[in-house]
């Protein structure tokens, strides 16, 4: 212990030495810093508020490239669409794997691309949200927030709505990219947000639930927790449904935003309830899966895995499909909680699978993405995005980081004392 004592003071000015040579990097390119840790880039600033010896010990474990797939798929007419820290939107067939087209952005792409009346829209790092022939994937038009767009966009009568982190939730045209209309918040809108019958449902990281008229742009109902919610909201049988970083999931009523129950797990609930008949799963960075009675909130079961739950569970063919940072796809029997069958991959799964023909699709931050047989869990296809740079070594047995920025390119070696 006393050894470790001795050489934390070199430990913390090599990893602020190499802050220092990764600013420089990027300000040299005129790019925002960013960070890659476990497959997750992040801003030396954004560590979800974990303590610094957590952090260090994340930098050693494993360090990756560009290429990480957050971006849950989608699938329409036979083709994948997803987006890759890499910059891009791709279009895959979905029954090969080959590429059709790539759509290059100025930033890395975490939203879920939407697919309406032959247009992609899909939101980036770079501050727009883009929307792209889906044929061809030439431009049609982009809209420009001025701050990151990691919101997923929906799609209603037309309009596209989105939130960024320029605090607002926006509509705009589906047609032209013109903005209709749009909402001011205290936080960034991380959310994806959800319309149901005139009204447009988001969360906020002012820890707020928004439900506002797409008519009258007014301001409905809010419902207040003690978390970001980032967890994008689920309408079903007049409630809605989400998470929030204070641990609960909520259903509120869809008109008066009132509570109809909560359920409290060990860890932030992230990512976006499935809801199907009368049961709601979702996960939690406590690492289980939860199974409760949609009218109730009561627990019906838990599966446990080896790590956080980002990803947003998929109920389809008497299964639910989600992914964990643990590196697996899970399928496990909706009604008993059983595992059906796991696949593993090389990094965190933290997108949420996609089905369509029986063939399951989901991306991982191993930089691939994967086709899988929904029934059997056996692999069909893999699309690489890229490579990536790993350690696996403890951060007291690591010689060296590699410290990147995203749009520089630069990556600078620093030496690390050990233990």
């Amino acid at each position: 212990m006393n050894r470790v004592k001795a050489r934390l003071p070199s430990l913390l000015a090599a990893f602020v030495a190499a802050m220092l040579v990764f600013n420089s990097c990027s300000d040299a390119e005129n790019s925002d810093s960013t960070m890659v840790v476990e497959g997750k880039l992040q801003r030396p600033w954004d560590f979800d508020d974990e303590p610094d010896s957590q952090i260090l010990s994340r930098l050693g474990r494993e360090l990756r490239t560009r290429n990480d797939v957050e971006s849950s798929p989608a699938i329409a007419d036979s083709t994948l669409y997803f987006g890759s820290h890499d910059g891009s939107l791709h279009a895959l067939d979905a029954d090969t794997g080959r590429e059709k087209w790539g759509f290059r952005t100025r930033g890395w792409i975490e939203s879920s691309p939407a697919v309406s009346e032959g247009v992609v829209f899909v939101g980036s790092h770079d501050g727009h949200l883009y929307a792209v022939d889906a044929a061809t994937g030439l431009e049609r038009w982009s809209f420009s927030t001025r701050e990151a767009v990691h919101s997923s966009p929906a799609v209603s009568d037309r309009v596209v709505y989105f939130g960024s982190r320029d605090n607002a939730l926006h509509a705009v045209d589906a047609s032209t990219g013109n903005e209709r209309w749009s909402f001011q918040t205290r936080g960034w809108v991380e959310s994806s947000p959800a319309a149901a019958s005139g009204i447009v449902y988001f969360g906020s990281r002012d820890n707020t639930l928004y439900a506002i008229d797409v008519s009258t742009q007014e301001e409905q109902w809010r419902f207040i927790t003690r978390g970001w919610i980032d967890s994008s909201p689920v309408t079903a049988d007049g409630m809605v449904c989400f998470g929030s970083n204070d641990n609960y999931v909520y259903a509120v009523d869809a008109r008066s935003g009132l509570v109809r129950w909560s359920f409290k797990t060990a860890g932030w609930a992230e990512g976006s309830p499935a809801v199907s008949g009368s049961v709601a799963c979702f996960g939690s960075r406590d690492g289980n899966l939860y199974s409760v009675n949609a009218e109730t909130g009561e627990e019906l079961w838990r599966f446990k895995t080896d790590n956080w739950i980002r990803s947003s569970p998929t109920i389809a063919g008497g299964n639910v499909y989600f992914g964990s940072n643990d590196g697996n796809l899970y399928a496990v029997d909706v009604d008993t909680g059983q595992e059906r069958w796991r696949f593993r991959t090389g990094a965190w799964v933290q997108t949420s699978p996609a089905i369509a023909g029986g063939v399951l699709c989901f991306g991982s931050n191993d930089g691939r993405v994967y086709a899988l047989d929904a029934e059997t869990g056996r692999e069909k296809w893999v699309f690489h995005v890229g490579g990536s740079l790993r350690s696996l070594q403890p951060v007291s047995d690591i010689t060296a980081n590699a410290i990147l920025g995203r749009h520089s390119r630069c990556i600078a070696m620093l030496a690390v004392p050990r233990m």
